[in-house]
């Protein structure tokens, strides 16, 4: 017989243990994302504190996942799987946002002895470190080398904060953009060969090595270049008149151009980055809303980034490889990176105070940490010390080298000012009728200022239909004269919104005479 009774109590127990298990559930949600939101707005707050100090906010970030680690408020993580795959994640976005961000102008000029530091001197760096590990620490060769390769790539996010705050001539600054976006994929590839293969075999192969490290490279940039090209001129096309949604689009085919490097085993950053580059250069709409979505993007990777590296660290684990990580640090600084620069940079012609400041903004930070876990991941016997030595080593230096930059450019007398044009554009497309319409903000120092409407001789079609001044908005005749601060509503013809940018940029370096005093180039740096 069944029991008529019994049923209803049993469904109702099993109703109630659901209840509950999914109350446990939300109630751990709620928990992570309330102590989630604690961590990222201490982060954010720390931002000013960075600022006043002069220190990268990596540091305060490590700090805030050191205390909250098992040392500390006793989050026990040890992770290290789950750290590279979303330490990989997280320089995916600050790569695509040092792509986006960086101007070709800026950069063009310097991309050569770029590329040499981040082949050649990458190369230099490791052997430089390798024989001091060997030698003076006594380490095996395959540690020694393993090391070397880690901490031979700089970091992005720290580089990319220190050009934020430090005047440096245009060719510096657009070699330390170029050098942090190109190094992270062939040390990347190394470190990973280098591990595989001292976990295998306990041998290192360095023909094969070569051939792979130059063939993901060259084949990574490649589809890197590719993609970037056919999605940004794809997202022209399917994105309409949304400003977020094509920020989103393009941040989307960074990832994808990552995602297609890697799947046929090419190098995904160096795609990645170059992609990035592509997109942020094509004069695609959207552009300030790109540069915002993009840049929010990489703060929040960052923020993730060096906070999880501060849980999988073990402060239990740092006295031990102090010293070491003070003499490798050493070593780095005062003679790898310097003969790195020299041997990569002294063909190109770069002189010796460039040279020493090169020498001591080689900024390690992120990736030499996450790349830390690559050998515990692969199996990589008798090198668990590692994680430990690079971290120290990173705090300690970025201690000593980030707050003296500004200066060590006053010293070497770099940190002179650089023109730059004070004009901010943004450009929303209305494909339906074939128009744009461009927003133009007149910075404090443009000569666009007292120019009158007519002066600005733009392309046929093209008219300036509003001026927001202090507020209010009226419609400008032709000689009325622009002033500081205000803003213009400019609408062009699609086809000719690129000469449109030209101009305006034009008038903002030259002046009312700029087409036959200046060049009328838009502004690179």
């Amino acid at each position: 017989m069944i029991d008529t009774l019994g049923m209803p109590r049993a469904l109702s127990g099993a109703r109630d243990t659901l209840v509950a298990a999914e109350s446990g559930e939300l109630h751990a949600l709620s928990v992570a994302l309330l102590i989630g939101a604690a961590v990222l707005i201490t982060a954010i707050a720390a931002v000013r504190l960075s600022t006043r100090s002069g220190l990268p906010s990596l540091l305060i970030y490590l700090g805030i996942g050191l205390a909250l680690g098992n040392r500390g408020l006793g989050i026990d993580f040890s992770d290290t799987e789950l750290t590279q795959v979303l330490g990989y994640a997280a320089l995916v976005l600050i790569l695509t946002e040092g792509g986006v961000t960086t101007k070709w102008g800026s950069i063009k000029g310097a991309l050569a002895p770029a590329a040499a530091l981040a082949t050649v001197g990458v190369v230099v760096s490791i052997g430089v470190v390798a024989v001091a590990a060997r030698f003076v620490l006594d380490m095996p060769w395959n540690a020694a080398l393993l090391v070397g390769a880690i901490l031979a790539s700089t970091d992005a996010a720290a580089v990319f904060a220190v050009l934020r705050r430090v005047p440096l001539p245009r060719r510096i600054s657009g070699m330390l953009e170029a050098e942090s976006g190109f190094n992270d994929a062939p040390v990347v590839i190394l470190v990973t060969a280098l591990a595989a293969q001292t976990a295998a075999t306990g041998g290192i192969s360095w023909g094969p090595l070569a051939v792979t490290v130059v063939l993901e490279l060259v084949v990574g940039s490649a589809v890197g270049l590719a993609v970037g090209w056919l999605g940004g001129r794809l997202m022209a096309k399917v994105a309409g008149g949304s400003s977020a949604l094509f920020a989103i689009g393009v941040v989307t085919i960074s990832v994808l151009a990552y995602a297609a490097a890697d799947v046929i085993h090419a190098s995904g950053f160096i795609a990645c980055y170059l992609a990035s580059l592509v997109l942020g250069n094509m004069g695609l709409p959207h552009r300030a809303s790109v540069l915002g979505f993009s840049t929010a993007l990489g703060w929040l990777a960052q923020i993730g980034l060096f906070v999880l590296l501060g849980l999988l660290a073990d402060p239990a684990g740092f006295p031990s490889v102090l010293v070491p990580a003070v003499v490798l640090g050493l070593v780095l600084l005062l003679v790898a990176r310097p003969l790195s620069v020299i041997v990569a940079c002294t063909p190109f012609g770069l002189g010796w105070r460039s040279q020493a400041f090169l020498s001591w903004a080689g900024l390690r930070g992120a990736v030499p940490v996450v790349l830390a876990t690559v050998p515990l991941t692969l199996g990589t016997e008798g090198v668990e010390w590692i994680f430990n030595l690079v971290f120290v080593l990173v705090v300690i230096f970025t201690l000593v080298q980030a707050p003296t930059l500004p200066w060590v450019a006053h010293r070497l007398g770099l940190d002179r000012s650089h023109h730059s044009v004070d004009l901010t554009l943004e450009t929303t497309a209305f494909d339906d009728i074939g128009a744009h319409l461009m927003e133009v903000t007149v910075g404090p120092t443009s000569r666009i200022a007292g120019v009158q409407i007519y002066e600005l001789r733009l392309p046929p079609g093209a008219n300036v239909a509003l001026v927001v001044r202090e507020g209010v908005s009226f419609v400008p005749k032709e000689t009325t004269p622009l002033r500081r601060g205000d803003q213009l509503l400019i609408v062009t013809p699609a086809a000719v919104r690129a000469s449109v940018e030209k101009r305006l940029y034009a008038v903002s370096r030259g002046g009312r005479l700029a087409g036959w005093s200046t060049p009328g180039t838009p502004p690179t740096s």
